[in-house]
């Protein structure tokens, strides 16, 4: 056979080549993002932060104050509210880890009544434990575990770096103002590229900063309402289970009941009568309810609303790749590639899909679907 001779290749071996390198390619992506989670993380926050302020700034560039000075006071503002919330919460979350123990054993103690079965267990691993001591079992390793101090300065240092870069990367997208945009319009070649790039651009940040900042003000109020409500009841620490619940919020589903489940466990080791102490985790659950079935819809609208299906294993993945933090974010992310998709005429499948039952593509507002790029 000649080396000039013509050796194309199948198409259907083509598409299978294609296949197998979009699959390596979200392997690796998965793999790097599970890996580089300390670098990717606060990247994220920043730019979720940006846009959950951008209205604000866009307010205050319209009233005359430069963007620079604007995403200052905002970013400022941002950092001293987040320091102000890990201080009041630093002591009270360092007090109860170090009784921890003693909390373990007075829960057990109030609910010894309701779980006999429990008790059981209980006392048939002791008895295993003892049979297996009297075997002649080789001698124990014991792998000395980092110091409580050490855990907390290495925790703090993570935490603090997360932080310094999250504040740092919004000031700069904040102080930007129409940069990026400018540049994305100069990417394109003709008038009508420019044009539709420009309104799908302006209406991802709109729709998202809109819903971010809802969201965030919701939660908010939200954490005062459950604080508040547990220090009338007089349950000690009230403020951290407003914080807690402020932070919970962003995980649907899941997040209001595993706050619940964690304010009646300290309910029930504080008040000496258990019925009082169900209050607690009653009301949570009743004030959750109320602000996700009424509250939420009501402001946020219909073109948001999510695929319940969707949510829930969004949340599952981000909380397996990157634990509770990525749980956290998952639905704000979740939200912005749905946005994204619906501007992007290739991926309105994918946004019809993550949209809720009685979302359709009809419910896209007409100015959007002309500026799907």
């Amino acid at each position: 056979m000649s080396p000039f001779e013509d050796r194309s290749i199948p198409l259907e071996d083509i598409k299978s080549i294609r296949r197998s390198l979009q699959l390596l390619s979200i392997i690796a992506s998965l793999v790097t993002a599970y890996f580089a989670k300390d670098l990717i993380l606060p990247v994220l926050l920043g730019t979720l932060l940006a846009l959950t302020l951008s209205p604000v700034s866009r307010s205050l560039a319209r009233a005359g104050i430069p963007s620079g000075v604007s995403a200052g006071v905002l970013v400022s503002l941002s950092g001293i509210a987040i320091l102000l919330l890990l201080g009041l919460s630093a002591g009270t979350v360092a007090l109860w880890s170090d009784e921890l123990p003693s909390m373990g054993a007075e829960l057990q103690r109030k609910l010894s009544g309701m779980s006999d079965t429990v008790e059981t267990v209980r006392r048939a691993s002791e008895e295993v434990e003892k049979i297996s001591e009297g075997s002649n079992a080789p001698p124990e390793v014991v792998v000395k575990q980092p110091g409580l101090l050490d855990t907390a300065m290495s925790s703090g240092m993570r935490l603090g770096g997360t932080l310094a870069v999250t504040l740092v990367l919004a000031l700069f997208l904040l102080a930007s103002g129409n940069l990026f945009y400018v540049k994305l319009v100069q990417s394109f070649q003709t008038i009508t590229g420019k044009k539709r790039a420009l309104a799908a651009v302006y209406d991802v940040e709109k729709r998202v900063s809109r819903y971010l900042l809802t969201i965030t003000i919701i939660n908010a109020v939200l954490g005062l309402c459950i604080g508040g409500f547990l220090w009338a009841l007089g349950l000690p620490g009230a403020h951290i289970f407003g914080v807690a619940a402020f932070l919970l919020n962003f995980l649907p589903y899941l997040g209001s009941m595993l706050g619940a489940l964690i304010t009646g466990a300290y309910a029930v080791i504080t008040f000496d009568v258990v019925g009082y102490a169900l209050l607690a985790p009653a009301g949570y659950m009743a004030l959750s309810a109320f602000e996700g079935q009424l509250i939420t819809p009501w402001l946020v609208g219909r073109r948001l609303e999510l695929n319940t299906v969707a949510v829930f294993l969004t949340v599952v993945f981000w909380g397996w790749l990157w634990g509770l933090p990525g749980a956290l974010i998952a639905v704000p992310f979740l939200v912005v590639f749905k946005v994204v998709c619906e501007n992007v005429e290739a991926l309105h499948i994918f946004g019809h899909f993550l949209g809720s039952s009685l979302t359709d593509q009809r419910d896209i507002p007409p100015e959007t679907k002309k500026g799907a790029v």
